[in-house]
């Protein structure tokens, strides 16, 4: 038994020790992993010229739009136009038919000829009646006589006032009978108000369609109000296609709204953020036709010359803004700025920084 014990308390020993040694001087060194070096980004501080812009959208529309109405209630006897075809300024569009016009105008001159005829007819009677008053012998007959010129005199003047009103409304009705003729106001292109079907028979001031000038067109964009009292007009405008990316138009701000509206037209309310109309003019493109959607950027702000520095380098505590500055050899200092104008990219240093110097971001 103690021979066993023995030979156990062997055998570990050994065990131990093999294992010391092969530890030791034996099994390979794990190597360190190398320690990485901290990446340091640059920025180069620049001179350059420095814009601010705003990011709009919207949709194009003609810019000059005729609006076509009936000059009086008739019956269309001819059109001349086909709606999308092409129309002159001065040429006839459609005629009405003017007989009904005809027919009270006729109707009307009768009654201002009657009541001349009346009042000639008055004029006889009264002079009659003053001749037979001049023999009268009793004063109930002068008294009558009185009251007859009296009645004639207010009749009279009752139909020198309905002649006058006739003969307005006479003159105002041959006006309609020389537009029945209706001339195209303006050049283009004429879209009927309802394509499907042309009227034949029209209303008093009807609205039939419009005349629309395909050679000019605007941006009309709708900003928001933290936008709108940065827009001028004259401001320059860079302008995009959205289903043709690579057309590049240009254009200029032509009007700004003073008035709130929202995007579906109707008053602001306390619901929905106000947002004022931009419009734009634009170049003429071949491409470019009404209905489209556009984007544009307006540069509101312009710096020449201005010493700048990427805004990632430029580390702002409280009211503080300051960088670290590469001194050279690894070495770093942190530097007070003064910033003026910040665009997405970059910011304008108005002091502590020059042109050429590096700044870095550990």
């Amino acid at each position: 038994m103690k021979r066993i014990i023995k030979w156990i308390v062997i055998v570990v020993i050994v065990v131990v020790a093999g294992y010391f040694i092969y530890d030791k001087m034996i099994k390979p060194k794990e190597q360190l992993a190398p320690v990485e070096e901290v990446q340091v980004i640059s920025f180069p501080v620049t001179k350059e010229t420095m814009t601010k812009s705003i990011q709009i959208k919207g949709t194009s529309k003609y810019e000059y739009e005729t609006l076509v109405y009936a000059p009086f209630a008739s019956k269309v006897t001819d059109w001349k136009v086909e709606n999308g075809g092409q129309v002159k300024k001065g040429e006839v569009m459609y005629t009405l038919d003017t007989t009904t016009l005809k027919n009270e105008i006729a109707t009307q001159e009768a009654t201002i000829r009657k009541g001349e005829l009346e009042a000639e007819l008055n004029k006889f009677v009264s002079q009659q009646n003053d001749d037979s008053a001049a023999v009268g012998t009793t004063e109930a007959e002068r008294l009558k006589t009185l009251a007859t010129q009296e009645t004639a005199r207010i009749s009279d003047d009752l139909n020198k006032v309905n002649a006058d009103i006739q003969a307005r409304e006479i003159a105002d009705k041959k006006d309609k009978i020389q537009s029945a003729s209706y001339r195209a106001p303006s050049s283009g292109i004429f879209l009927f108000d309802n394509s499907s079907e042309i009227p034949q028979m029209v209303t008093d001031n009807q609205y039939i369609g419009k005349i629309v000038d395909l050679s000019k067109l605007e941006f009309i964009a709708l900003v928001g109000e933290q936008d709108v009292f940065s827009i001028k007009a004259g401001m320059k405008v860079k302008v995009k296609m959205t289903a043709s990316k690579d057309v590049l138009l240009s254009g200029e701000v032509k009007k700004v709204s003073k008035f709130a509206t929202t995007a579906s037209g109707k008053d602001t309310t306390t619901t929905q953020a106000p947002q004022f109309e931009v419009i734009i003019s634009l170049q003429p493109n071949e491409l470019l036709i009404g209905g489209l959607s556009l984007s544009g950027e307006i540069e509101t702000l312009r710096k020449e010359n201005v010493t700048a520095v990427s805004n990632i380098a430029v580390i702002h505590e409280g009211e503080l803004s300051y960088v670290m500055l590469d001194k050279g050899n690894g070495q770093t200092e942190r530097r007070e700025i003064k910033t003026g104008l910040e665009t997405t990219d970059k910011v304008e240093v108005m002091s502590g920084l020059k042109p050429g110097d590096t700044v870095v971001l550990q």
